[in-house]
Order: structure tokens, then C-alpha cells, then sequence
């Protein structure tokens, strides 16, 4: 067998492998000042830092109402519409009350001369003894009522509201209690279009879809107080309306047919019922947008 001595070469290798390591020193070099030529400047002293792209987003104050308009002054139903016999002032609150003595079945107070499609609405809510409430928006007066007549029942519809609801309820029953924060259609045809924990859309020619879910629905009911105050805030711009309790996003909708009820202008009240029941509003601004 043959043996083979690279001694010949030993040397051209050498050279080789000492100018290809001279080579890529160079190249380096010339890496890291171009590199250090285009890095931004060493801020001077007193300059701020620049903050990255990446940063969570300012929490909203419930109690900033910059840019808000309140609409309930704390003393007088003057400015606001309803039954005498079941609305009035108390502790600085709109105050509902029905009894066996003063039977409700559905009953609303509206603020005058308010007519708004876009805007922000933040209120506090609470319902004690049973029965429910809600926030309309949107509403119209004086439409035909559907729902039958109880026996007794009288109706001034001027009193009566039709149109989109953030629904409150009491938890007098698991079913009335998942009602707080859903998106119900008062005196339409489609009733409840987004129940609480879901994101539902709605277009022309079809029916509500859901999209996606936020939660449980029992779940998310852990946010409602029960006999205590509760921070609603509803937000409308265009065809999407979202519904907020105490921070948690409970339900929306995206209605896409410009000739929905829900996508009307119109006004803003409240709603009492059932008998016996008590809803109490408080600190009620808005922040319209048109």
C-alpha cells in the first residue's frame, strides 16, 4: 500500500489557512463599524426612553366622564318621561317600585329631548325584591304594544319603549338571572338576538349568527351583584353594540341591515318589570357621538 505525505503541500496550506482567517478578521471588522455607524445615536442625558410598539392599553375610569354629558341630575324627574305612580326620586336615583298594591307588568321611564344612534352610556343599576329592569337604547315611543293585555292593565304607549335592551334582571330563577347583560329587543319580534357570553351577527336576509363566545354564560353571571350597585356601560357605533357590566364584556351584537330596529336612532330610558319589583339608576352619563 501506497502511503501518502502531504509534506509538499504542508506549507501552501499553512499560507492559505492563515489568509483565509486574516480574510474574515477583516470582513468582521468592517461588520461591526458598518453596523455601529448605522445604530441610533446614545440618547442624551434627560432624553426619555422610547417606549416599544408592545404595551398594554390604559384601563378606562367608569368615573371619567370626559367628554360625557350627565342626563340625570340626582333630583328631578322634570327633564325625564313616565308613570308618576311608578317612577321617582330617590337618594339621588331614578327609583321603580311595583307592589301588589301598584301592579306592574312592563313599565318605562325615557329622557326628553335625547335622540342618539353612536355614543358611550355609563350608569349604575341595582334591583332588589325581584322582578327586572333593563337599559334602553335607540327606543321608540308610542308604537302598538304586542304582547296582550292583563286584566286590569291600562297602557299610555307615549310610556311605552320599542327597540334594542340591555337586559337586568334578579336572580329570582337560574334562567331570569342569565338574563343581566344579554341583548334583548323589546316589543319586537326578535326577543333575545345576543345572550350573555356570545358575540352575534346579524344580516340582511338571514337570522342571528353566532360568531364566537365570551364565556359561560353562568360563568360570566359571577359579575352581577346581587342588592348592590353595578357599572353598565353600552357601547353603540354603527351596527355593533356591546354591553359591559362591571368591566366584563357580556354580549354583542353586529346587526349588518341598515333597516333593523336596532339600527335606529333614538331614545335612551329604563325599564321596571314585573310586580313586586325596584330598580334604582344612578350617575347616568352620556357621551354622544351623533
Amino acid at each position: 500500500m501506497m502511503g501518502f505525505d502531504n509534506s509538499s503541500n504542508s506549507g501552501r496550506s499553512g499560507a492559505f489557512g492563515l489568509h483565509r482567517i486574516g480574510a474574515i478578521s477583516v470582513f468582521l471588522a468592517a461588520s461591526a463599524a458598518m453596523a455601529l455607524a448605522q445604530a441610533p445615536a446614545a440618547p442624551q442625558a434627560g432624553t426619555p426612553p422610547v417606549r416599544s410598539q408592545f404595551h398594554e392599553p390604559a384601563a378606562m375610569d367608569f368615573s371619567d366622564h370626559t367628554g360625557f354629558a350627565q342626563i340625570f341630575d340626582g333630583k328631578s324627574l322634570a327633564d325625564w318621561e313616565g308613570d308618576p305612580t311608578v317612577w321617582r326620586v330617590e337618594n339621588g336615583s331614578i327609583v321603580g317600585e311595583s307592589s301588589k298594591e301598584n301592579v306592574v307588568y312592563n313599565a318605562y321611564i325615557w329622557r326628553k329631548d335625547l335622540v342618539a344612534k353612536d355614543f358611550d352610556l355609563k350608569l349604575e343599576i341595582k334591583c332588589e325584591i325581584a322582578g327586572g329592569s333593563g337599559i334602553q337604547y335607540r327606543s321608540q315611543t308610542g308604537l302598538p304594544w304586542t304582547k296582550p293585555l292583563h286584566p286590569g292593565e291600562k297602557r299610555n304607549l307615549d310610556w311605552m319603549m320599542t327597540g334594542p335592551q340591555a337586559d337586568f334582571w334578579f336572580p329570582v330563577n337560574p334562567l331570569h338571572a342569565s338574563y343581566s347583560g344579554q341583548f334583548y329587543s323589546e316589543n319586537t319580534s326578535l326577543g333575545i338576538v345576543a345572550w350573555r357570553g356570545e358575540v352575534v351577527n346579524s344580516a340582511v336576509g338571514a337570522g342571528p349568527q353566532l360568531v364566537g363566545t365570551i364565556g359561560d354564560r353562568s360563568a360570566l353571571g359571577g359579575y352581577v351583584k346581587v342588592n348592590d350597585w353595578n357599572q353598565y356601560e353600552i357601547i353603540a357605533r354603527g351596527g355593533t353594540m356591546i354591553h359591559i357590566l362591571n368591566g366584563q364584556v357580556m354580549a354583542v351584537l353586529i346587526d349588518d341591515d341598515p333597516a333593523s330596529s336596532n339600527n335606529l336612532a333614538g331614545k335612551i330610558g329604563i325599564e321596571l318589570e314585573g310586580t313586586p319589583a325596584k330598580v334604582s339608576v344612578r350617575n347616568i352619563w352620556i357621551k354622544k357621538l351623533n
